[in-house]
């Protein structure tokens, strides 16, 4: 294919396409009070009709995890292509499933979000999640959107301003905060056992080039939109999967919040040496010359004078780390791989990391509840080890109880406000930048998450009600 820089880029005006939509809600009338959404809940909803929207190369695992849970329906389907949509349904049929309605093309999703649902589970392109999960809440549907859920902090403001004038819930989908070390680490600081949390590290490293120049007809991003993202934008494109857990962990927006960060980017080198080496020098591929630098890293401090670093890298050729560091005044937790120490006693030290036998020990004395009680579950459905279906599965499970849920539009806008402040930030010299504060102040009182878990009685689910779904991918 002959194709130029330029030609590739073309179309990226949908980068900001929800501009005009967030100004106009900037100033309506709210339901909910400003910072009101953390502890919100709604009435229980007995059963979850869901729509899906988006049933590209995640889209389909969540159909297939929705439907092994008891009280949830997916009621509705929908995507660019109507041969995604028709796969989808063949699989509800043979699974026994009831069909759910069939929406398609470049509006379908506003059908879909007009009729009859509870819940919009939204698994497009990043430049739709902000629009699509707006138009949702407007419709009366509560929106849970894959990561990155916005993309710019005009998106950020405009979901939380609409999920508050709506009563809407506003979740974004980070299986992340459901990974086992992750819970673990949440459930360790909620014990004591690190003192008290000073410092925290993620990242998502990830070597992505293979999928980004995929061909799009070999099942890769359609439209190489994630290859578009990174030609046009640096800084952090992708902070969530490192950051949230730690925003848990710490506390932000539930005692703390972020006051400020800065970020520096190293050169972008890694994806042209793919490109030239793969589809050769004069290709369109390496002619591209993507603006995100390999390894971006961001320092974020809080107001209570709490440090996070955070990176990006998926270009290097390095094993996958999300890196899952947490340090604080009597011990220390870091993941890939696995290591722990703590100490005894306030102000004694810790000169060397625990044994095997000791790290085993404390797994299994700190085990998340939720991983205690569904964790075979979850491991015997799949996607990304289990992570993704205990995320839905507390989802549908707190709308089923009338509970709040455990991420809110506020950890949603904190954490994607990266998107749009690491780039300004790397772009100026590694410029300090203020992060705004997305509760108004509602941080101040609001309750950090508590160790929470499901009742698989009260659910009616065993390990006979789901299979190990193959089809879901690791991305």
């Amino acid at each position: 294919m002959d194709m130029t820089r330029r030609d590739f880029l073309r179309g990226t005006a949908w980068m900001g396409a929800t501009a005009a939509l967030a100004s106009s809600m900037a100033h309506a009338a709210k339901l909910v009070d400003a910072g009101g959404m953390t502890a919100f809940a709604v009435a229980p909803i007995k059963t979850v009709r869901v729509g899906v929207v988006g049933l590209g190369m995640r889209g389909p695992g969540a159909v297939h995890r929705l439907s092994s849970i008891p009280g949830v329906t997916v009621a509705a389907l929908c995507d660019l292509y109507p041969e995604r949509v028709t796969a989808q349904q063949n699989w509800l049929a043979q699974k026994g499933k009831p069909a759910a309605r069939e929406y398609s093309g470049e509006e379908g999703y506003k059908a879909m979000c007009e009729s009859d649902l509870d819940l919009v589970y939204v698994v497009t392109p990043w430049q739709l999640h902000a629009k699509i999960a707006l138009y949702a809440m407007e419709h009366g549907k509560h929106a849970a959107i894959e990561v990155p859920a916005a993309m710019n902090l005009e998106e950020c403001w405009a979901l939380v301003e609409t999920a508050e004038r709506t009563g809407r819930h506003c979740m974004q989908l980070e299986n992340c905060c459901y990974g086992d070390v992750e819970m673990l680490t949440l459930n360790l600081a909620r014990n004591g056992k690190f003192g008290e949390v000073m410092h925290g590290e993620g990242a998502y490293i990830h070597d992505l080039r293979e999928l980004n120049y995929m061909d799009p007809a070999k099942g890769s991003y359609q439209g190489y939109w994630r290859l578009k993202w990174n030609t046009a934008h640096t800084g952090n494109i992708y902070p969530t999967h490192g950051l949230l857990p730690i925003m848990q962990v710490m506390n932000v927006n539930r005692g703390d919040r972020f006051d400020y960060l800065t970020c520096v980017a190293t050169n972008q080198v890694g994806m042209d040496a793919y490109a030239k080496v793969k589809f050769g020098e004069e290709s369109w591929q390496a002619k591209l010359h993507p603006k995100h630098g390999d390894m971006s890293t961001t320092v974020i401090k809080t107001v209570k004078g709490k440090t996070i670093m955070v990176q990006h890298d998926v270009t290097s050729a390095r094993p996958y780390s999300r890196i899952n560091l947490v340090s604080g005044t009597q011990g220390i937790l870091e993941d890939y791989p696995l290591r722990m120490t703590f100490a005894e006693n306030p102000g004694d030290g810790a000169h060397s990391w625990y044994t095997q036998e000791q790290i085993d020990k404390v797994r299994n004395e700190y085990r998340h509840p939720l991983w205690k009680v569904a964790g075979e579950l979850a491991q015997k459905m799949g996607g990304h080890g289990g992570m993704d279906f205990l995320m839905d599965l507390r989802l549908c499970y707190c709308l089923q109880n009338g509970l709040p849920l455990d991420m809110d539009v506020y950890d949603l806008a904190a954490s994607c406000s990266l998107c749009e402040l690491c780039e300004r930030s790397a772009e100026n010299r590694g410029a300090s930048q203020d992060v705004p504060d997305f509760t108004r102040g509602g941080w101040k009182t609001a309750k950090p998450l508590g160790i929470e878990s499901v009742d698989l009685a009260k659910l009616g689910i065993s390990l006979d009600d789901v299979k190990k779904d193959e089809s879901q991918l690791n991305v």
